[in-house]
């Protein structure tokens, strides 16, 4: 038995040389995933202090708590990005040791954006509760709707992937796509009072526009026509403005798609061209 698993040990072993996708610490390593969700975590400890966790808190004990998770997020965030920007820069001209610098600034930035950030999630917290009749009050929104937990993640990747970060915004966005069954790419713009509802199956593109007071419902795509690598920055995803509803199971495709201010969009519809303000689009009218 012993010979067998040592046998197989060194087989996988072989697998490791011979096809890669291993990360080694002493080599250009690769961001890894359980640090970066460990941060997200304790960032959404700072967006909501008190509902993700078991702790009891008072005002005596806030400040020393937030001070810990700042600390900590801060030293593995920066160490997260540093390895993402050692690796994307790698054969570059850049120094390796300039890339710790990026990445400590980076992150100070984003403990700096969290009021801001907090902003904008309370109001996709009251666009939640005001636009589902289902909701009994702010609260329970942000303990159990999955929409506000994948825009919460969104805004926080978001804001790393503005700042010119590279993979960490990815974990973040595909770790809350898991948990939620809501894909949105931390690449696309989206405005304030953001409401998913329901959520699952939910694809919003990198490229994409979304502006304010916009509503989207179960299913909902917001994709390209063309998945073409060499299109890979070009605006690919449509453009949703303010206040528009879109129903579930909804397609909108294309960079050039634009859904007008006040539209609302029916359920199952195939939309491939743009829709004037203050439309309402069918399924049989398309």
């Amino acid at each position: 038995m012993k010979n067998t698993i040592d046998s197989a040990v060194q087989g996988i072993l072989d697998s490791y040389e011979k096809y890669g996708g291993i990360n080694l610490e002493e080599s250009s390593s690769f961001p890894n995933r359980e640090n970066v969700i460990s941060v997200l975590h304790d960032l959404q400890y700072l967006i909501f202090p008190g509902y993700r966790t078991a702790e009891d808190l008072d005002s005596a004990t806030l400040r020393y708590v937030t001070g810990e998770r700042v600390n900590r997020i801060l030293s593995m965030l920066t160490r997260e990005i540093k390895k993402a920007l050692s690796f994307v820069v790698q054969d570059s001209k850049i120094e390796q040791s300039h890339c710790y610098n990026l990445a400590e600034n980076a992150a100070v930035a984003l403990i700096e954006e969290i009021p801001e950030i907090r902003r904008k999630i309370a109001l996709d917290v009251q666009a939640a509760n005001a636009g589902d009749p289902a909701a009994k009050s702010n609260e329970e929104v942000i303990v159990s709707y999955p929409g506000l937990e994948a825009i919460t993640v969104y805004r926080l990747a978001n804001f790393l992937c503005r700042n010119g970060i590279p993979v960490v915004p990815r974990i973040m966005s595909e770790y809350a796509h898991s948990r939620t069954g809501i894909d949105i790419n931390p690449g696309a713009t989206i405005g304030e009072s953001f409401f998913i509802d329901h959520g699952t199956g939910v694809v919003i593109g990198e490229s994409c526009v979304i502006g304010n007071n916009v509503k989207i419902y179960q299913g909902v795509t917001l994709g390209a026509l063309s998945v073409k690598k060499e299109l890979m920055n070009k605006k690919r995803h449509p453009t949703i403005e303010d206040n528009v509803t879109i129903y579930a199971n909804a397609t909108i495709l294309g960079g050039s798609t634009v859904i007008g201010e006040g539209s609302v969009v029916g359920g199952n519809t195939w939309i491939t061209k743009s829709v004037a303000p203050h439309s309402t689009v069918l399924q049989n009218e398309q």
